[in-house]
């Protein structure tokens, strides 16, 4: 019986594989098993053939049922083997903006040179996967969460269930897997402009030279460009306002500063930035991030957007 055993709690009555290191193993008194719909109809089905053959003494009527009787215990043995001894570790939970769903990448590995079968795993309540687990091999299995929130997101407990082979035995265990999944602020509206960089050369920042004074391409307009920037041509035509760029122009560095917000509330001021550092992110800018307790250096590109982001998760 679980440690933690209560009559009112139902989810306490089954234990539950702990992580041991890395990774959680499914032993034997793990694994739990019951007949499944079809199972309680086949046993009614060897009883009435049983009943059958008593009564009318039919040599091949008790023949029949102890060969069916048989095959359900062997059935039994087998639904019970392709679950047990499973070794579940964390294998990979990319990170996402909260209200997106996390996905959580687990690794299952076969030890005992026995391939398994249509072997499914879900966490209470969402939807599950369903792989097959190669002899001596490994399996990935995705699971998806829902994030309300920002910061780290733990994986819940896992279930582990097969039918296989008959679907008369449903075999089940409950796996806590040392999982967690970085969660990013939901970036917040854009109601409030971000700080171009021409704005904060007119404020004194710093800026550099890169090349000569050729065309670079375009932009999205942010508030504060100049409009003599502003390509009308390609606006006219309906793409949006652009801003002109050009190879060896003064360029500022941009820093998405916590001061420079202007809500009260901690969580909308994090949305705020966070609102920043995808559009700065998305405009090929390079940005710096400053916050209470943290600065962020200016860079750009893929890891320095996660840098930021993650430092804003973990406020």
């Amino acid at each position: 019986m679980p440690a933690d055993f209560k009559w009112t709690e139902p989810r306490t009555w089954f234990r539950v594989a702990q992580p041991s290191g890395e990774s959680t193993q499914l032993s034997r008194r793990h694994v739990y098993i019951l007949p499944t719909r079809y199972g309680w109809l086949y046993a009614l089905l060897l009883l009435a053939t049983l009943t059958g053959a008593i009564n009318y003494s039919l040599s091949m009527g008790f023949a029949m049922t102890f060969w069916l009787a048989g095959l359900g215990s062997v059935s039994m043995l087998h639904t019970w083997r392709n679950l047990a001894h499973l070794k579940i570790s964390p294998y990979r939970a990319q990170p996402v903006i909260a209200g997106q769903p996390a996905l959580f990448e687990f690794k299952v590995s076969e030890e005992n040179n026995r391939a398994r079968y249509a072997v499914n795993a879900m966490f209470q309540g969402q939807g599950q996967d369903c792989r097959d687990i190669p002899a001596l091999a490994d399996s990935i299995f995705k699971l998806t969460l829902p994030t309300q929130r920002r910061g780290w997101l733990k994986a819940p407990r896992v279930v582990f269930s097969t039918q296989f082979p008959l679907s008369l035995f449903n075999v089940w265990a409950y796996a806590e897997i040392d999982h967690n999944c970085l969660v990013y602020p939901a970036p917040g509206p854009h109601s409030l402009a971000m700080a171009s960089p021409d704005m904060q050369a007119k404020e004194g920042q710093q800026h550099s030279l890169q090349g000569n004074d050729d065309f670079a391409g375009h932009r999205t307009y942010q508030f504060g460009d100049s409009p003599k920037r502003v390509d009308w041509k390609a606006s006219s035509r309906e793409q949006g306002l652009l801003t002109k760029l050009f190879q060896g122009e003064a360029t500022s560095t941009l820093w998405l500063d916590w001061r420079t917000t202007t809500d009260d509330n901690t969580e909308s001021r994090i949305s705020q930035l966070a609102r920043w550092v995808v559009d700065a992110e998305n405009n090929h800018l390079s940005y710096g991030l400053r916050l209470p307790q943290l600065e962020v250096k200016p860079h750009s590109g893929s890891a320095h957007y996660h840098q930021c982001m993650t430092a804003l998760a973990l406020m």
